[in-house]
């Protein structure tokens, strides 16, 4: 599917021949109403971040020829259809710096059947867009989940989109959501999961940590037994193996505001330990504001794992724990209490990141949470330099897979997890 705004999100990138970067482009979509001929373009104003670049600069990529402007204005069989998208390469050694940059595009189109005089039509849009710089090479490992775009997958874009989106700004790994993504979970078709590997494959993306549910309260009037327990968490496991994912994150019913496990957690995970094993699945627990890491419920998953000598049940961070301001627009609606005073569970934890680093070796799996980047790729609540620095100092080389909960303007996601690769990329490669 196309993106509804004409300057799409994907394809923005710098344009590397021979080993020096001579450029930028981008991909927009036909604005009209119609398909017409190449011919009938007339040019495009290109402004990026303030700089004019002159109209007659910019080539034309349509249905894969590219061509300058006066090429495109004799051309013949060119075409700009509806559902064709057209690539714009701005010639402009060294390219574009990481981070966000402001694009502003005219493009002018002639219609012949309005009058000679008002025929020349200007079709005006702009975008903020981010150039995400590649990972740096070894160490640390860039993925995403599907949860940050939620709001616009299933309505402005298909999971394919989400999965080919993830893959152009060049990270390679995904993490999904079972009951969220999987279409006619938990037994979905053999063709569905055959084309899940092949669009994997052909993008470049390693499946990674698949998020569970094991819904406690799921009956109103009782909880899930272990055995009933058990038996959902095992379905995950296989289905996340057929899927090629080697980690599963159950999210267990809590009793209480720290988030404590219901207490069949241990014995469900129990019985499934030989079940991850066979699979080779770690099972990887969240540890999730409001809970911090120096706490009962973090310190009964280490104690099982020390008790049983699992390699296939870890611990997955959520790093929104290392919060230092409070996030207040959550896409999962809590209430504010009277006189707008913020509820303990909404305060920012701050959690040491010494904390972060005496676990280390239990976790399996970094949640990259993040509610905003700005426009100078600040992140607003999580001190990213420390916890980069942290991790290589460590040399802990797992996933760090970006999820964004922040407002759910349609596209903002896709921005936004954007955004965040392109920071901790870019701290990545300063070490």
């Amino acid at each position: 599917m196309l993106e509804i705004p004409v300057i799409q999100g994907r394809g923005f990138r710098n344009v590397v021949q021979d080993g020096r970067t001579t450029g930028f482009q981008f991909q927009l979509r036909n604005p009209n109403y119609r398909g017409f001929a190449a011919s009938l373009l007339d040019g495009i104003d290109v402004i990026v971040d303030g700089e004019k670049i002159p109209s007659h600069v910019p080539l034309w990529t349509l249905q894969g020829r590219t061509v300058d402007l006066d090429q495109l204005r004799e051309s013949v069989d060119l075409r700009w259809q509806l559902d064709e998208l057209a690539t714009i390469t701005v010639p402009r050694p060294g390219g574009l710096g990481p981070g966000v940059h402001r694009l502003e595009i005219v493009i002018h189109v002639r219609r012949s059947y309005f009058p000679p005089a008002v025929s020349r039509t200007p079709f005006t849009t702009e975008r903020s867009m981010v150039i995400v710089p590649d990972a740096p090479e070894g160490g640390l490992k860039f993925g995403v989940s599907t949860y940050s775009y939620t709001g616009d997958i299933y309505s402005t874009m298909t999971l394919d989109d989400v999965l080919a989106d993830v893959a152009d700004m060049g990270a390679t790994g995904i993490e999904i959501l079972g009951e969220g993504n999987i279409p006619s979970y938990p037994n979905p078709d053999p063709t569905w999961i055959e084309h899940w590997r092949e669009r994997l494959d052909t993008l470049g993306l390693t499946p990674n940590n698949y998020g569970s549910w094991v819904d406690t309260t799921r009956w109103h009037d009782r909880t899930l037994t272990v055995e009933e327990g058990a038996a959902q968490l095992q379905t995950d496991l296989r289905l996340a193996h057929r899927l090629g994912f080697d980690s599963v994150r159950p999210k267990f019913g809590v009793v209480s505001w720290n988030l404590d496990p219901h207490p069949i957690w241990s014995d469900v995970v129990e019985r499934s330990l030989e079940l991850a094993a066979e699979l080779d699945v770690v099972i990887c627990p969240e540890i999730h504001a409001p809970t911090p890491i120096d706490h009962p419920v973090t310190q009964g998953y280490i104690d099982f794992i020390e008790r049983t000598g699992s390699d296939h049940f870890k611990l997955l961070i959520d790093t929104g724990i290392f919060n230092t301001a409070p996030v207040l627009e959550m896409s999962e609606e809590v209430e504010i209490g009277d006189g707008g005073e913020i509820p303990p569970h909404l305060r920012p934890l701050a959690v040491p990141i010494s904390d972060l680093v005496a676990v280390l070796p239990h976790v399996h799996f970094i949640q990259a949470k993040f509610a905003e980047v700005d426009d100078t790729l600040t992140d607003m609540h999580v001190p990213w330099t420390q916890i980069i620095a942290a991790l290589q100092d460590a040399g802990w080389n797992g996933w760090l897979s970006s999820e964004y909960e922040g407002r759910r303007e349609p596209y903002r996601g896709n921005d936004q997890v954007r955004r965040s690769h392109a920071l901790l990329r870019t701290l990545a490669s300063r070490r």
